[in-house]
């Protein structure tokens, strides 16, 4: 049997990310990995509830922005209150794309 351990982004700016996260949808780090060389950062974030985590990967020579290609790609997330949360989220300004017949809403992360 296999299990689900983590979904990851790689992010340029780790601090900018961290903040992002927690502000938008209350994720907090849970553990981290760092070397001893400092080469790399990697940041597991969760939120509380559920055994689910995000991990953040940065490296300390990446200086251009990844490339996301077609964007195909998301983080699901449910929510008890749509509203206040899509409120939050127009507010921060990063809502990319939305279908409130459906009741969903796209965000974009500091790195796109």
């Amino acid at each position: 049997m296999i299990r689900f351990a983590h979904f990851n982004f790689n992010v340029l700016d780790l601090t900018q990310s961290l903040a992002f996260y927690k502000e938008a949808l209350g994720l907090e780090p849970v553990r981290d990995i760092v070397p001893e060389d400092g080469s790399f950062k990697i940041v597991y974030l969760g939120d509380g509830k559920s055994d689910f985590v995000l991990e953040l990967t940065w490296l300390r020579d990446r200086t251009e922005p990844y490339n996301l290609g077609d964007e195909e790609f998301h983080l699901a997330f449910e929510t008890d209150d749509y509203e206040a949360l899509h409120a939050r989220h127009a507010e921060m300004g990063i809502i990319c794309f939305e279908n409130p017949e459906m009741g969903i809403s796209f965000s974009k992360d500091p790195d796109g």
